[in-house]
């Protein structure tokens, strides 16, 4: 229910909402430039929608208010009503108003919602994204990348194990409309894994479904900038490190002429045949039996300046879809990027430049 800003406390976890409130204030009252002050403003009368407002003064006395809103639990796909009830409120003031949606914790998902909508958000980790227009104000910070507040039991939604990867690749390769039933097919994952993938997803606001029929559309970008919280190359498979001394050429020469074995290369070297960055100087190869894969390309283990890794596991999906390209496999692009993103080194530059190639040239690689 709406209340009136109170001075701040610490708590180490906010469970009211006047709670919320006072951490949210005091975030953006620390992160104001020198010269900028803050004092509580009425509210809107009789308005439910806004639990506070905060007005806000520049060193040159204009003012702007904030109009919070408190949500102790978020999921993108509540945010549009959210966002429209308060942006309605603003519209109605006649005077610089900036709709601010405050919850406990607002996740990565979320925070990208927002942001692509230049909504202004805060919670109460430090995770703030203020934009003012008049007078011209931009606040933005990080805090909890994981809900420090989840207890073990709860349930969490997330994209671990290969189930879920297997739904993602099917989301990101395949472009939509796509029934569940169909999804089930082109996944390989069982009904219920499948069914559970499909509404984390949803509540994530990366895809959107009719009621009880197809899935209609998929942010895929955000979807494999998603996975990779849950998913990572070196995290979730068993990577050796080895030495080709001849260089990473003749190392792909090799696998073209070793038809019996089983890999795709993934990482700079993929990612290089669709879009340049940089050479590469790594190569990352997902096999299916690490010493025999190594003994079948001349490999030397090394524990220090390694050009190659090998990585094998239970997510059989990164062999599904492959590229072939002059004789040599190559991992799906959906699978190279969520692997540069969670590479070393310039891995994640990397992943931005394929990512942005892909979303120019979606018709070239997605079915």
């Amino acid at each position: 229910m709406p209340v009136d800003l109170l001075p701040t406390t610490s708590s180490d976890m906010p469970t009211l909402e006047i709670d919320i409130l006072r951490r949210a204030t005091r975030t953006v009252e620390e992160r104001l430039p020198a010269g900028w002050s803050t004092k509580p403003a009425k509210r809107p009368a009789a308005d439910r929608k806004v639990d506070a407002a905060l007005e806000l003064q520049a060193p040159d006395g204009s003012r702007a208010v904030l109009l919070l809103m408190v949500e102790r639990s978020v999921v993108p796909r509540d945010l549009p009503y959210i966002l429209e009830q308060l942006s309605h409120v603003a519209r109605q003031l006649g005077r610089p108003a900036v709709p601010v949606i405050v919850a406990r914790y607002l996740g990565p998902s979320a925070r990208a919602w927002l942001e692509d909508r230049d909504a202004s958000y805060v919670d109460a980790t430090g995770n703030v994204f203020i934009r003012v227009d008049s007078p011209a104000l931009f606040l933005r910070d990080r805090g909890a990348d994981r809900d420090p507040w989840r207890g073990p039991g709860r349930p969490r939604g997330t994209l671990k194990g290969p189930p879920a990867a297997r739904v993602v690749r099917a989301l990101v390769d395949f472009a939509p409309p796509v029934t569940v039933p169909e999804l089930v097919r082109r996944s390989g994952a069982s009904t219920g894994a499948t069914y559970r993938v499909v509404e984390f997803l949803e509540q994530e606001a990366l895809i959107e479904r009719r009621p009880r029929g197809p899935i209609t559309a998929v942010s895929w970008r955000r979807l494999i900038e998603r996975w990779s919280w849950d998913y990572g190359f070196q995290r979730d498979n068993r990577v050796e490190s080895y030495l080709d001394p001849r260089g990473l050429q003749p190392l792909l020469e090799r696998l073209a002429r070793a038809t019996e074995l089983r890999y795709v290369v993934t990482g700079s070297l993929a990612a290089r045949q669709f879009t340049s960055y940089a050479p590469a100087r790594l190569a990352m190869i997902y096999v299916d039996d690490v010493p025999g894969a190594a003994a079948k390309l001349d490999l030397r283990p090394v524990d220090i300046g390694a050009n190659v890794l090998l990585a094998e596991g239970e997510y059989d999906v990164v062999f599904d879809r492959p590229v072939e390209i002059d004789g040599i496999r190559y991992a799906a692009l959906s699978q190279t990027a969520v692997d540069l993103l969670t590479a070393p080194g310039r891995g994640p530059a990397e992943a931005e430049a394929l990512l942005d190639w892909m979303e120019t040239h979606e018709r070239q690689w997605r079915r």
